[in-house]
């Protein structure tokens, strides 16, 4: 069997380099070459591989820098999967949500920050860390032990980084609940 990346595109590339320049033209922002490529690779029949390589794209070369691109994408191949069931005998109805998906990850600001986490934490050397002692609280064995209850949770534990300020109509009946009986 002939290895994906030595099959041939119907314009005579090879579909592992189409590939790796369809995620290059993606991370450059060039839109009308990164259809090309997908498109090439769609008509050589490797549609599935293309939305792969666009859910991979829309974490490791976006990231960060849209966070709904992921959950766009996915939504969009689920579209492609569903009219392709659905109308298998205009294949165009299906390759619209492709196209979509494309020029959005084209267009898309940018961010390695995903991919380079991965890199660091997966493959990179990591250091030990020890557990933070605000995490050791009334769910963890160590935390029960040391007589940490609802109080060391809701003022130690339970304390938020980067939160963000709403209107919360629950946090004074949280109190109110917890001072009562110590439940929540």
């Amino acid at each position: 069997m002939v290895p994906f990346s030595q099959l041939h595109t119907p314009a005579g590339h090879l579909c592992g380099e189409a590939a790796s320049a369809l995620q290059k033209e993606i991370r450059r922002g060039h839109e009308q070459e990164a259809l090309y490529w997908a498109t090439e690779l769609d008509l050589a029949g490797f549609g599935g591989y293309v939305w792969k390589r666009l859910r991979i794209i829309a974490s490791e070369d976006v990231g960060l820098a849209d966070t709904s691109a992921a959950v766009t994408i996915r939504v969009l191949n689920d579209n492609w999967i569903e009219m392709r069931k659905a109308d298998k005998d205009d294949p165009l109805n299906a390759a619209i949500f492709l196209v979509h998906a494309v020029i959005l990850l084209a267009r898309a600001p940018k961010s390695r920050i995903v991919d380079h986490a991965l890199m660091v934490m997966y493959e990179g050397d990591r250091p030990t860390v020890d557990v933070p002692d605000y995490a050791l609280d009334k769910h963890t064995a160590r935390g029960r032990k040391m007589g940490r209850g609802h109080d060391h949770f809701f003022d130690v534990a339970a304390q938020l980084e980067n939160e963000t300020k709403l209107p919360d109509p629950y946090a004074a009946a949280g109190r109110i609940a917890r001072s009562r009986d110590g439940k929540l």
